[in-house]
């Protein structure tokens, strides 16, 4: 029997981090996700997680437990989709490491992922976008904080990770300024800064604290700013920002509709979706392609250029079998 603390603990700690180049971010929620599988395993086998063996976690007790977490947890397909995606990842991990379990990790890749609703996505239009970036009172160092961290999620576009994670050595203050961002996959991508956004983050950098974390954003303590930290932030200005501009209310504004609001303008301001997908730091165009599909401006410009149909509505006269017969006749003689 193989124990998994040993392989999960490498996994976790080393393998994703050192050898995937993995974020903080996706560590700490492969982490979650396979966390949840065990301690469900535990509760049904009867035995503590740290006594759970590799022969038990089979297809059979992991389809179990995605049926779980959508009935019991009332997670969404997506959030399904994501646990499955940790756990396929570790066995996949595994299947080099434990070479007997090669025919238990080919069944659970076999299970299938849930198909989810793809709609439209979500942004901010121009008057609710500079509502939340003056919402923030810069009258107070944390106030010109928040609003230096709203200028550049929405400028450049940054995933909350990206944003957390800036240092101030990624800042180039020479003309243009710019900032270099590490995204996805190890991906570093120069992003240029607008006017306000390098006025908005130098006002902030007169302030902020020379001790502390070498990250460029802070909370009240000096530390690093977390997600969960920008999170509350951006709900907190979004309030102030209903007030002002009351459409808010009817959208759900979180850090990544910020970076959708950035695609989004990008777009409508070039109409070239390989600008967008240069900006946001995408591996493939094809994940750019979205934010085409809720841009009405393509639409309507296939409409103009299309010509609509004018057809007429014609005649047709059903034949006399009768005549038809003469002309037959008349052809044979």
């Amino acid at each position: 029997m193989t124990t998994l603390a040993s392989h999960l603990s490498n996994f976790l700690r080393e393998y994703l981090p050192r050898d995937r180049a993995a974020s903080a971010h996706t560590c700490e929620t492969y982490a979650y996700s396979l966390m949840l599988l065990l301690r469900f395993a535990a509760e049904r086998l009867s035995v503590t997680p740290s006594q759970i063996n590799l022969a038990q976690i089979d297809a059979p007790l992991v389809l179990a437990f995605l049926t779980h977490i959508q009935n019991g947890r009332g997670n969404t397909a997506r959030s399904r989709n994501a646990r499955l995606a940790a756990i396929k990842s570790f066995f996949r991990y595994l299947e080099y490491r434990e070479p007997h379990s090669i025919e238990q990790s080919r069944q659970i890749h076999g299970i299938p992922l849930k198909k989810t609703d793809e709609g439209l996505v979500a942004y901010l239009n121009r008057e609710e976008t500079q509502a939340l970036l003056d919402a923030p009172d810069a009258s107070t160092a944390l106030g010109l904080r928040d609003r230096a961290m709203l200028h550049m999620a929405y400028a450049c576009g940054l995933r909350v990770a990206e944003l957390v994670s800036l240092r101030l050595d990624q800042l180039d203050s020479q003309t243009p300024p710019s900032i270099r961002v590490m995204g996805k996959g190890r991906r570093e991508r120069v992003l240029p800064l607008w006017k306000e956004t390098t006025a908005a983050l130098h006002a902030w950098l007169k302030v902020r604290q020379a001790r502390g974390a070498e990250e460029m954003f802070h909370n009240a303590g000096g530390r690093a700013m977390t997600r969960a930290g920008f999170e509350y932030i951006l709900d907190k200005h979004v309030g102030t920002a209903r007030q002002k501009q009351p459409s808010i209310t009817k959208k759900r504004v979180t850090p990544h509709v910020l970076r959708h609001t950035c695609a989004m303008h990008i777009l409508q301001a070039t109409a070239d979706i390989r600008k967008v997908s240069l900006w946001l730091g995408h591996a493939s165009i094809q994940s750019t392609e979205i934010y085409l599909r809720a841009d009405p401006t393509e639409k309507l410009d296939a409409l103009a250029m299309g010509i609509p149909p004018t057809l007429k509505r014609g005649k047709f006269n059903v034949p006399d079998k009768l005549m038809a017969m003469f002309k037959e006749v008349g052809k044979a003689g």
